[in-house]
């Protein structure tokens, strides 16, 4: 995919009122800009208000700081707007930590190497070597950081500076089954993106698709979701379900959910990557 360097991605919220889009679109024609896309949103019951717009330079290349200041300054204060700008052809740079099961892994490697994944995998962190291989096929560095009780603020710490090294935009967790600190939480807030099982009801521990065998469970399902300090209770933003029955076996239910589980990961990293996603109040609004 081709991606134009005159053109702008903006997602914006602020509290609903009168005259939002309208100033907005009239600031945008007096600096030549045409807009290709435009979405908006009202939250009635927080009585805010959420726009995602695109816009291309008509005749010349955006002056990506010049543009970003001046809209801070003449419509940042007036309506008390926050607002994040994203060049479209500077894709975002995500590294992936995983441990030992693989099918989220290759899922997202063939989509990025594919173009249907818009964004750069500097590298892969694992705190198991069993995936190095899947690394060096795609020609990806790989950082063994092996975790512990005993080391894992050492741990934390390698992992940190190698993110830093990169100049990492966001992590995905692609089934990494440690618990992140709150350290890396909060530098990388509403940035690290996680996946799990979800089921009706709940279980958890190792093998939950055994214990939802076990209770005779009718659907399983799937969630990706940002990662807050609250173990998977972060701001949700894609869920996916398949029936099954008593004439399902355990290795049924594992095969079914770890499909649920790479279709549902890569479904929110492409919503991340396209810059389609705001969080807002422990909750996601998600253009299409």
């Amino acid at each position: 995919m081709n991606f134009n360097p005159n053109r702008l991605v903006l997602l914006m919220h602020c509290p609903d009122q009168k005259g939002i889009i309208a100033s907005v679109t009239e600031f945008i024609h007096q600096r030549n800009g045409n807009i290709i896309y435009i979405d908006q949103y009202v939250d009635r019951s927080q009585d805010a208000f959420f726009m995602r717009m695109v816009v291309e330079a008509s005749n010349k290349t955006i002056d990506f700081i010049a543009f970003k200041n001046n809209f801070a300054l003449e419509l940042g204060v007036t309506f008390q707007l926050k607002c994040d700008f994203y060049q479209e052809e500077r894709l975002p740079k995500m590294a992936v930590f995983v441990s030992k099961y693989d099918h989220c892994l290759y899922d997202i490697l063939s989509q990025q190497r594919s173009g249907k994944l818009n964004c750069e995998i500097p590298f892969i962190i694992s705190n198991h070597k069993d995936l190095e291989g899947i690394a060096k096929q795609f020609e990806i560095p790989f950082y063994h950081i092996a975790v512990s009780k005993e080391n894992k603020k050492e741990a934390e710490e390698k992992q940190l500076e190698i993110l830093k090294q990169y100049q990492v935009d966001f992590i995905v967790l692609a089934r990494y089954m440690q618990i992140v600190s709150s350290k890396l939480i909060d530098l990388y807030s509403s940035k690290i993106i996680n996946i799990h099982h979800s089921f009706l009801p709940a279980f958890p521990g190792a093998k939950p698709y055994h214990s939802a065998l076990n209770r005779g469970v009718k659907i399983i399902g799937a969630t990706s979701h940002y990662v807050t300090e609250e173990l998977d209770a972060g701001p949700i933003i894609e869920q996916d379900i398949v029936r099954v029955s008593h004439e399902h076996d355990v290795k049924d239910l594992i095969d079914k959910g770890q499909d649920l589980e790479r279709m549902v990961l890569l479904r929110g990293l492409k919503l991340h990557c396209d810059r389609k996603i705001m969080v807002y109040n422990n909750k996601t609004v998600v253009f299409n």
